[in-house]
Protein backbone atom coordinates (compact mmCIF):
# COMPACT_ATOMS: atom_id res chain seq x y z
CA UNK A 1 0.00 0.00 0.00
CA UNK A 2 1.32 3.40 -0.98
CA UNK A 3 1.07 6.27 1.48
CA UNK A 4 0.54 9.69 -0.10
CA UNK A 5 1.27 12.97 1.66
CA UNK A 6 0.10 16.18 0.00
CA UNK A 7 1.08 19.77 0.55
CA UNK A 8 0.17 23.08 -0.97
CA UNK A 9 -3.21 24.51 -1.80
CA UNK A 10 -4.87 27.48 -0.17
CA UNK A 11 -6.82 30.56 -1.18
CA UNK A 12 -6.01 32.68 -4.19
CA UNK A 13 -7.74 35.27 -6.34
CA UNK A 14 -8.89 34.42 -9.84
CA UNK A 15 -5.99 34.61 -12.26
CA UNK A 16 -3.50 33.65 -9.60
CA UNK A 17 -1.33 30.57 -9.20
CA UNK A 18 -0.92 27.76 -6.70
CA UNK A 19 1.15 24.63 -6.59
CA UNK A 20 0.53 21.25 -5.03
CA UNK A 21 2.95 18.46 -4.26
CA UNK A 22 2.45 14.84 -3.30
CA UNK A 23 5.05 12.39 -2.05
CA UNK A 24 4.55 8.63 -2.17
CA UNK A 25 6.14 6.15 0.19
CA UNK A 26 5.86 2.48 1.03
CA UNK A 27 6.05 0.87 -2.41
CA UNK A 28 9.40 0.68 -4.12
CA UNK A 29 9.30 -2.32 -6.46
CA UNK A 30 6.35 -1.67 -8.72
CA UNK A 31 5.93 1.15 -11.18
CA UNK A 32 2.78 3.23 -10.94
CA UNK A 33 1.19 6.31 -12.36
CA UNK A 34 0.29 9.26 -10.19
CA UNK A 35 -2.30 11.95 -10.61
CA UNK A 36 -4.56 14.57 -9.14
CA UNK A 37 -8.30 14.28 -8.79
CA UNK A 38 -10.56 17.04 -7.51
CA UNK A 39 -13.98 17.12 -5.97
CA UNK A 40 -16.16 20.19 -5.62
CA UNK A 41 -19.17 20.21 -3.26
CA UNK A 42 -22.00 18.16 -4.70
CA UNK A 43 -19.88 16.96 -7.59
CA UNK A 44 -18.20 13.69 -8.45
CA UNK A 45 -14.48 13.29 -8.02
CA UNK A 46 -12.80 13.87 -11.38
CA UNK A 47 -9.32 13.34 -12.75
CA UNK A 48 -7.52 16.61 -13.40
CA UNK A 49 -4.08 15.45 -14.46
CA UNK A 50 -1.96 12.32 -14.38
CA UNK A 51 1.60 11.33 -15.22
CA UNK A 52 3.21 8.04 -16.07
CA UNK A 53 5.91 6.27 -14.07
CA UNK A 54 8.70 7.62 -16.25
CA UNK A 55 7.11 11.02 -16.58
CA UNK A 56 6.97 10.76 -20.35
CA UNK A 57 3.20 10.51 -20.75
CA UNK A 58 0.75 12.89 -19.14
CA UNK A 59 -2.96 13.52 -19.27
CA UNK A 60 -4.96 16.69 -18.62
CA UNK A 61 -8.68 17.24 -18.37
CA UNK A 62 -9.94 19.64 -21.03
CA UNK A 63 -10.93 22.12 -18.35
CA UNK A 64 -7.33 22.61 -17.21
CA UNK A 65 -5.31 22.16 -20.39
CA UNK A 66 -2.91 25.02 -20.94
CA UNK A 67 -3.26 26.20 -17.33
CA UNK A 68 -2.10 23.26 -15.20
CA UNK A 69 1.18 21.37 -15.46
CA UNK A 70 1.92 18.05 -13.81
CA UNK A 71 5.48 16.88 -13.29
CA UNK A 72 7.35 14.11 -11.49
CA UNK A 73 10.74 14.15 -9.81
CA UNK A 74 13.64 11.94 -10.86
CA UNK A 75 13.10 9.61 -7.92
CA UNK A 76 9.54 9.15 -9.21
CA UNK A 77 8.11 9.48 -5.72
CA UNK A 78 6.92 13.07 -5.81
CA UNK A 79 4.59 14.78 -8.23
CA UNK A 80 3.77 18.42 -8.57
CA UNK A 81 0.80 20.27 -9.96
CA UNK A 82 1.44 23.84 -11.01
CA UNK A 83 -1.86 25.65 -11.41
CA UNK A 84 -1.89 28.96 -13.25
CA UNK A 85 -4.67 31.28 -14.38
CA UNK A 86 -6.91 29.83 -11.71
CA UNK A 87 -10.65 30.26 -12.01
CA UNK A 88 -13.39 30.12 -9.35
CA UNK A 89 -14.57 26.86 -10.91
CA UNK A 90 -11.23 25.30 -9.98
CA UNK A 91 -12.30 25.49 -6.34
CA UNK A 92 -12.33 21.98 -4.92
CA UNK A 93 -10.58 19.54 -2.66
CA UNK A 94 -7.65 18.12 -4.62
CA UNK A 95 -6.61 14.53 -3.99
CA UNK A 96 -3.38 12.86 -4.96
CA UNK A 97 -3.83 9.35 -6.33
CA UNK A 98 -1.85 6.35 -7.44
CA UNK A 99 -2.87 3.77 -10.02
CA UNK A 100 -1.35 1.20 -12.38
CA UNK A 101 -1.24 3.46 -15.43
CA UNK A 102 -2.42 6.86 -16.62
CA UNK A 103 -5.05 5.13 -18.74
CA UNK A 104 -6.42 3.33 -15.69
CA UNK A 105 -6.63 6.60 -13.77
CA UNK A 106 -8.56 8.08 -16.69
CA UNK A 107 -11.15 5.36 -16.26
CA UNK A 108 -12.02 6.75 -12.87
CA UNK A 109 -11.89 6.48 -9.09
CA UNK A 110 -12.43 2.71 -9.13
CA UNK A 111 -8.95 2.31 -10.65
CA UNK A 112 -7.18 4.22 -7.87
CA UNK A 113 -5.01 2.16 -5.55
CA UNK A 114 -4.30 4.81 -2.93
CA UNK A 115 -5.52 8.29 -2.06
CA UNK A 116 -3.95 11.25 -0.34
CA UNK A 117 -5.79 13.06 2.44
CA UNK A 118 -6.90 15.90 0.19
CA UNK A 119 -6.04 19.58 0.17
CA UNK A 120 -8.38 22.51 -0.33
CA UNK A 121 -7.93 24.89 -3.24
CA UNK A 122 -10.17 27.94 -3.17
CA UNK A 123 -10.27 30.57 -5.91
CA UNK A 124 -12.14 33.79 -5.25
CA UNK A 125 -13.65 35.89 -8.02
Amino acid sequence: QVKLVESGGGLVQAGGSLSLSCTASGRSTTSYAMGWFRQAPGEERELVAAISWGGVYSYYADTVKGRFTISRDNAKTTIYLQMNSLKPEDTAVYYCAVGPTVHRLQIGVAMVDSWGQGTQVSVSS
